[in-house]
């Protein structure tokens, strides 16, 4: 439930200039987001041993990674003024999300929500949200 869910969802609907997506499977999210994925990995210097399994919840504790999240963040629209818009990540759920997975992945991003106004630096912001979303849903967690 990373918020990434969403922004993968989101390349995938800037990337093919979809308008309209009733919803996408989370194989289809997750191959969306590959797009994202291909272009911030090499702008923060970072492997896929050190981002390949951030979907899986391994989330390297190093400001790359930090910054890839937030690159991927922002790819995805949810990140505007150096800053998460929540509302970017539920509309972006509602939007691509299959049914099954949308109302637990918007409570994630719910509870999730104080997280990023602890830290001014986006980088931060997004590593800690995307950690807290998947840690309240696991299961429904998907990042590029």
């Amino acid at each position: 439930m990373f918020i990434g869910h969403f922004y993968i969802a989101c390349v995938f609907y800037i990337a093919f200039g979809v308008y309209y997506v009733t919803s996408m499977t989370r194989q289809q999210m997750k191959n969306s987001g590959k797009i994202m994925k291909k272009a911030c990995m090499p702008k923060n210097d970072v492997t896929e041993d050190e981002v390949g399994e951030i979907d899986k919840g391994k989330f390297i504790e190093e400001k790359n990674v930090m910054c890839y999240i937030a690159c991927v963040y922002t790819m995805g629209q949810v990140v505007k003024n150096n800053k998460i818009v929540h509302d970017a990540m539920i509309k972006q759920v509602d939007m691509m999300f299959p049914p099954e997975m949308k109302e637990p992945v918007k409570a994630s991003i719910e509870k999730c929500k104080p997280v990023a106004k602890k830290y001014k630096d986006i980088c931060e912001a997004s590593y800690w949200t995307a950690k807290c979303i998947y840690d309240a849903d696991p299961a429904n967690f998907v990042f590029a």
